[in-house]
């Protein structure tokens, strides 16, 4: 009896460890096979390059940063944030990229390290259709002019522009309704997102014209040559191959 009872004892001892040697393979399978993740920042109120569909982040650079995160073979995590947040978060490194129509000038030089441009931009000027305090793209002067705070057009306005005030939004779904209200003359801001405004508000007209054309970049901390180089290689190929116009294609398409 004795002997049984040993016996016993030894086949359940050899059991339960080699049940916690297959769960132990089985959590080092599991964590070799997780991906490591790849931060980019943005602010999704920037449609066709970045705005909600439903509870997803989509739009012309996201396209983009999934691209960048496939070449590198690590999962995509997006976060939305305020577009000045997110040049912070890039320059501390809380986020590893940030894309978000980002336009280069030498003060953010200093700051971040730019990708090559993937698109040209061009700057218009939205109005109150009905009760429009601007009658076109060289009437800025002596008027109360909206931008995107730290958007080129921030920076464009200030030095171009004798403007009455120039407000200031973190969004510009703010600056349609205050316009809609005539709380300001006009808006500055890039052509397609200028569309999608117009087209979801009515009561608002894009002036005829260019105000000026700029292009747009992807930011990195700064020193991260090894990211960049991988961002750059990924947005040439984009280029040549012609995916940055089918992402264009797609979505301005969908948002119209």
């Amino acid at each position: 009896m004795v002997f049984g009872r040993v016996e016993d004892e030894m086949k359940k001892r050899v059991i339960s460890m080699a049940v916690m040697s297959i769960m132990s393979i089985l959590l080092l399978v599991g964590c070799g096979s997780k991906k490591e993740t790849i931060i980019v920042g943005t602010e999704a109120g920037f449609a066709p390059y970045e705005y909600m569909d439903g509870n997803d982040v989509v739009g012309i650079d996201m396209d983009i940063a999934r691209e960048i995160a496939d070449y590198l073979g690590k999962d995509l995590e997006i976060k939305n944030m305020e577009f000045q947040s997110a040049l912070v978060a890039v320059q501390n490194g809380t986020v590893d990229f940030v894309a978000a129509g980002v336009s280069v000038d030498e003060e953010r030089l200093e700051k971040m390290d730019f990708s090559i441009d993937y698109v040209n931009s061009t700057e218009v000027v939205v109005v109150n259709k009905a009760n429009p305090m601007v009658s076109s793209v060289d009437d800025l002067d002596g008027k109360i002019v909206a931008v995107q705070q730290g958007n080129i057009a921030d920076f464009w306005v200030e030095e171009n522009i004798d403007a009455k005030e120039i407000k200031r939004y973190t969004k510009f779904a703010q600056a349609a309704e205050d316009l809609k209200n005539n709380k300001i003359d006009c808006i500055v801001m890039d052509q397609f997102p200028a569309e999608d405004m117009v087209a979801t508000n009515p009561e608002l007209i894009i002036l005829d014209g260019v105000l000026f054309e700029d292009k747009y970049a992807i930011a990195v901390k700064k020193g991260n040559k090894e990211l960049l180089d991988d961002i750059n290689t990924v947005i040439q190929k984009l280029k040549d191959e012609g995916k940055i116009e089918e992402f264009t294609a797609k979505h301005t398409s969908k948002k119209n």
